[in-house]
């Protein structure tokens, strides 16, 4: 089979393209950048266009070696000229995820996918972690880089295929997994699903696809818990003996070992996961005194400030909500989640996928129903933010750096800036 990869270097389709070499199908691809992983794929032999991206490159490479499947981002839309090419000349066009699903299909892999509102990574990057140290072969995919490996791998004497399956645009009902793993329900990608009922009918429907499936008992539990093949954990499985900072990694963690001893593995596995390094962006050390963490749910913000109130009793807050319709949703539930932070930096919202019918709203807008409200200082993504992080740091306090939008790369770019200077 000869795939077509359009975005080939970016975090979702790059993986995926690694994982399509090693498992022994023919590609090609482009991207409107060059990156670290486009010139790491040409280097594998992968032809690609960086640039235009406006059809030729796609029939240049069809009219060499017809091409089976045209894979691209749900972002992609219908009228972008690479797309229109694919249809003229009547390529199949994919998604990521339906790709993934036939290649564990066809390989006839068992997929331990891992999905749920908060915690996808993490769980999917222990269960690899754990995987590796007790010397199982697996192939997966995860949705970040790692320390101990690349983001997206094909093992040929695999068994099994791990998969952080997310959510969004209803992904992960694309697979029909051996073993499935739900971390937490709270309602979110309005721009996916138009009400909580469905998105949890959608959650459903994955534990209906699955042979088994393990979630921790929450709120929504009642959703899939009278689905035969579903095991609902409760406060009686939480391992004592893994550990790691964190009252959620600590639950992740034993959703992990229930999952390693459904498919039969015992011996060493507390110790594997204790040893767990995390991913990048979960809570991610970046220097002294200063983290980056993906949150930008209220749940996920009170389990990243737990933990860091276990390191340390000065926690400092830079918050960056993601999605203005988001924050639409959610700016209710901004209640008490925010009381371990001695100081929040609020900065604007960071946009992406908007209705533009909705209102821009403002971090003001935002912070009402804070019970710290006095905390909160609204600040900008500039350099007397980064001044105010460098005076909390010098003083002693851990400061996290939240948000799924820019936040990230802004504050490591600072700290690149401020040790070279």
């Amino acid at each position: 089979m000869n795939i077509y990869f359009a975005g080939i270097g970016g975090v979702g389709i790059g993986p995926l393209a690694e994982i399509a070499i090693d498992a022994g199908y023919d590609l090609c691809g482009s991207d409107k950048e060059d990156s670290p992983l486009t010139r790491k794929l040409l280097n594998r032999g992968v032809d690609i266009e960086i640039g235009a991206q406006d059809g030729s490159f796609l029939k240049s490479q069809n009219a060499k070696n017809p091409i089976d499947l045209y894979v691209h981002t749900a972002a992609m839309t219908s009228d972008h000229p690479e797309f229109k090419a694919a249809q003229e000349l009547d390529i199949k066009a994919v998604k990521r995820d339906q790709l993934l699903a036939s290649i564990v299909k066809d390989h006839n892999l068992k997929l331990i996918a891992v999905s749920g509102t908060h915690g996808k990574t993490t769980v999917t990057g222990m269960l690899i972690w754990s995987l590796k140290q007790l010397g199982v072969p697996i192939s997966y995919s995860i949705g970040t880089t790692l320390s101990f490996g690349p983001s997206g791998m094909f093992d040929k004497s695999s068994q099994y295929f791990v998969y952080e399956c997310d959510e969004f645009d209803k992904n992960m009902l694309n697979f029909e997994p051996h073993l499935a793993l739900i971390t937490s329900l709270d309602y979110d990608h309005p721009d996916t699903y138009k009400d909580e009922k469905d998105y949890l009918t959608a959650f459903r429907q994955f534990a209906k696809q699955s042979q088994l499936t393990l979630s921790w008992s929450n709120q929504h539990a009642d959703t899939f818990e009278d689905l035969p093949g579903v095991k609902i954990l409760d406060d009686n499985d939480l391992n004592t003996d893994i550990k790691l900072a964190g009252e959620h990694n600590r639950r992740n963690a034993s959703l992990v070992l229930s999952a390693l001893e459904t498919i039969g593995l015992s011996g060493g596995l507390t110790s594997a996961l204790s040893s767990f390094p995390g991913t990048d962006r979960r809570f991610e050390l970046l220097d002294d005194n200063l983290y980056s963490d993906y949150g930008h749910h209220p749940v996920e913000i009170a389990a990243t400030l737990q933990m860091a109130r276990e390191i340390s009793d000065e926690v400092v807050l830079v918050y960056q909500p993601h999605q203005n319709i988001r924050q639409h949703d959610i700016k209710d539930q901004y209640t008490d989640q925010f009381e371990l932070a001695e100081k929040i930096y609020w900065v604007p919202t960071y946009l992406s996928r908007e209705d533009s019918k909705l209102s821009i709203l403002e971090p003001k807008d935002l912070i009402q129903n804070l019970t710290n409200k006095d905390s909160v200082q609204i600040a900008e993504l500039d350099q007397e933010l980064w001044q105010l992080i460098q005076e909390a740091r010098a003083n002693g306090k851990l400061v996290v750096c939240m948000g799924a939008g820019t936040i990230d790369d802004w504050v490591r770019k600072m700290l690149v800036g401020s040790v070279n200077s």
